[in-house]
């Protein structure tokens, strides 16, 4: 079954891709343009209910970048997660707007690392 997000869900993506948080943009700056290892991210990309922070199709990984509203919301996006793996068998990686600010690099090489894993077969779970 395709998930296609709703005209109100891809507005709302538009919006936030206008207002990108601070550590939104850092991220963006080294991985879009295809320059991690060819890897194509969309930002702000409308899942279903979600906006993916960054999404990479081809290899069905979703990067989080999450500030400190997620500290009370731990149910949330738990079940987030579980949705986007279980319905659409994405891998869902999540970096703190602390970890952007303070080590750019590792976060760039961590998700280098997910995009270069083999995707685990979620669908036989």
């Amino acid at each position: 079954m395709r998930w296609r997000a709703s005209v109100e869900m891809q507005a709302r993506a538009r919006e936030l891709r206008r207002e990108m948080t601070p550590a939104e943009r850092r991220l963006w700056a080294r991985i879009r343009d295809s320059q991690l290892d060819g890897a194509q991210f969309r930002r702000q990309h409308a899942v279903g209910n979600f906006i993916l922070d960054f999404f990479c199709a081809k290899s069905k990984l979703v990067v989080e970048v999450d500030g400190d509203v997620h500290a009370t919301q731990a149910e949330y996006d738990a079940a987030r997660t579980a949705w986007l793996n279980e319905q659409k068998h994405y891998r869902v990686i999540r970096f703190t707007n602390e970890e952007v600010f303070k080590n750019t690099d590792a976060v760039v090489e961590a998700i280098w690392e997910a995009l270069r894993a083999p995707s685990p077969d979620l669908s036989s779970s």
